[in-house]
């Protein structure tokens, strides 16, 4: 069995987590060691919702399980296991989960979220 600290390969179960509101978790996968980028792990789970919001790193969403209604820019359309969001710096959005699964999105941000990491480590601590 690799080391889970190979800076190649990253597993999820080793990683830092933390929960920005009730009903969310997110997963930190990386962008803890100066990276550049940060690929988060986010889980919401059903009737659960992270409300409108905006940040000034670019964000692209990847839907790995369940559904949500999700708002970006004005828009709002429900979105499911397979499709991809594209968040823009500084455009607000919201997503609440639906149906009795948890909501989960893989996402990519640049630059790095230092604001998770922060929240990250304080309630890791």
């Amino acid at each position: 069995m690799e080391s889970n600290k190979d800076k190649y390969y990253v597993h999820p179960d080793s990683v830092l987590r933390f929960s920005p509101m009730d009903g969310v978790e997110t997963a930190l996968l990386t962008g803890m060691s100066g990276e550049s980028m940060m690929l988060a792990l986010t889980t919401i789970q059903p009737g659960y919702e992270v409300p409108e919001h905006k940040h000034p790193q670019e964000q692209i969403g990847i839907v790995q399980a369940g559904k949500a209604r999700m708002k970006i820019g004005g828009k709002e359309r429900v979105i499911e296991k397979g499709e991809v969001c594209i968040f823009p710096s500084n455009v607000p959005h919201s997503a609440k989960a639906l149906g009795d699964k948890p909501f989960v999105m893989l996402d990519i941000f640049h630059p790095v979220r230092e604001d998770f990491i922060a929240m990250a480590k304080k309630q890791n601590s």
